[in-house]
């Protein structure tokens, strides 16, 4: 079984991002940086999954503010930037695919994982929604292109200063774990 997980590079003036920094430290799987770009980063990420066949598939972001992994449980058909991405769009009101469908429910066990990450004492629970940014169009894309017998989903985890980055890996790795036993 081949497992992709990917990250993103640092966007809004940050030096680093918390999602690839641990997306790096996890053993055993295939990793990818995504760009935080609304117009490549599904782009990019269709061309690893591509390039790796991968049988699970986990896109992970970063969710400043929040103190918690969070599983992601729907991909919104809606764009809504508050910031420009890293190349400076900036779409607001407008739909990820104007011919898809409203959302699209992870193909991971959400509530597994973050109860899986919570036993292991790392904070995590389920999210509703990937929100509005970058990493929300990456989850719509990516639900909506992977075949029959891969399983996809997305994970928000905090900035390195509200969970040390060894954490959410260890985390991460959990999640991985969670999704290959089922």
């Amino acid at each position: 079984m081949t497992t992709l997980l990917t990250g993103f590079e640092p966007f809004d003036g940050a030096a680093t991002n918390s999602s690839w920094e641990a997306v790096q430290r996890v053993d055993g799987v295939v990793t990818g940086l995504l760009p935080v770009e609304f117009g490549r980063a599904s782009v990019v990420l269709a061309d690893l999954i591509a390039q790796h066949r991968p049988d699970v598939v986990i896109a992970v972001g970063l969710a400043d503010g929040r103190t918690a992994i969070t599983p992601e449980r729907v991909a919104i058909n809606l764009t809504d930037a508050r910031i420009p991405d890293n190349a400076g769009d900036q779409p607001r009101d407008l739909p990820v695919d104007p011919d898809g469908p409203a959302a699209y429910f992870s193909g991971l066990p959400v509530r597994a994982i973050a109860d899986a990450i919570s036993a292991a004492g790392i904070p995590a629970q389920v999210s509703l929604s990937a929100g509005a940014y970058v990493c929300n169009a990456v989850m719509y894309r990516l639900l909506a292109s992977v075949g029959p017998g891969v399983t996809a989903g997305f994970i928000h985890v905090p900035s390195e200063r509200d969970l040390p980055v060894d954490e959410i890996a260890r985390g991460l790795a959990i999640a991985v774990a969670v999704t290959l036993e089922r």
